[in-house]
């Protein structure tokens, strides 16, 4: 990594969620082409990008079924069946009480079925982070993920409830918004159905 500001974010991958619109099977566990589970190989880009980590998934779950590394820390929720915002405010609160991360600026959000993003992507996001303001990608005009949010709005992200997200948050602090363009289709690209784990990259 080129840039000391990658050394103050922190990436939050959320894999929570119960996926309801992929079908009965658990979205996390599904192959890609490569034979990487869709989490696995998620977690992968993550990892290349990102010094600091951090995974929340339910808290009554096993992360090796998952395909979560075991050196990879996690963040166990509570409140995940309430939806993604109350997910989000539950593991930005464990962020925040977490000594390890006493000097993170920022955290990057990301979701768990997003396998294509590219590493330049991920690194040009974390050097304009910032504890004061809003990083999100866009591509040809599409705004997408992950979105990096300053510190400073922290407080904001742990009064989330229910399954809005945080675009909420985003439009609250509108004016502390950096738009980041990107050359890369994979910040728009999640997997909501298995027909999509086959499509072209």
């Amino acid at each position: 990594m080129s840039s000391n500001r990658a050394c103050h974010v922190v990436a939050l991958v959320m894999a929570a969620g119960y996926s309801r619109r992929f079908g009965p099977s658990d979205k996390r566990c599904a192959l890609m082409p490569n034979g990487q589970t869709l989490l696995a190989a998620s977690l992968a880009n993550v990892q290349k990008a990102f010094i600091h980590l951090r995974v929340a998934v339910r808290e009554e779950e096993d992360p090796a079924l998952l395909g979560i590394p075991e050196d990879v820390a996690l963040v166990c929720v509570r409140k995940a069946h309430l939806g993604l915002g109350a997910s989000l405010a539950e593991a930005v609160g464990a962020l925040g009480c977490d000594p390890d991360l006493d000097d993170i600026d920022a955290v990057a959000i990301l979701l768990g079925d997003m396998p294509y993003l590219k590493q330049e992507t991920l690194l040009a996001l974390q050097r304009r982070a910032s504890r004061d303001t809003i990083v999100r990608p866009c591509f040809e005009g599409q705004q997408g993920h992950p979105v990096i949010f300053g510190r400073a709005m922290w407080p904001a992200l742990e009064r989330l409830s229910g399954s809005d997200g945080a675009k909420g948050v985003i439009k609250q602090y509108a004016s502390r918004l950096r738009e980041c363009p990107v050359a890369d289709a994979g910040i728009l690209r999640d997997i909501d159905a298995p027909a999509d784990l086959s499509r072209a990259v």
